[in-house]
């Protein structure tokens, strides 16, 4: 994906690494401190809350409560969708 990046950037690859780096490094403390980040025609990257449920440890076999917690979430955006149904 790297090499994608410098090609269509016609930049470096040092540059394309950094400006990844940092992209993603913005999109996880918005995640973490709740916020959503929309990129217009990608998608939404958000945290959704998972309650409390039953669960089986596939080890032993018994049944486990496991407690409510967040999780990270990707919704596609419209062009997203359309671009990978083509």
């Amino acid at each position: 994906m790297l090499n994608s990046i410098v090609d269509k950037a016609n930049c470096i690859n040092k540059d394309a690494s950094s400006a990844l780096e940092a992209t993603l490094a913005t999109i996880q403390k918005a995640l973490e401190k709740g916020d959503k980040v929309s990129i217009t025609g990608f998608g939404t990257f958000e945290v959704r809350e998972r309650g409390e449920k039953t669960c089986i440890n596939p080890k032993t076999k018994t049944k486990m409560v496991c407690p409510p917690c967040k999780a990270p979430a990707f919704k596609a955006g419209r062009c997203l969708k359309e671009a990978v149904n083509k």
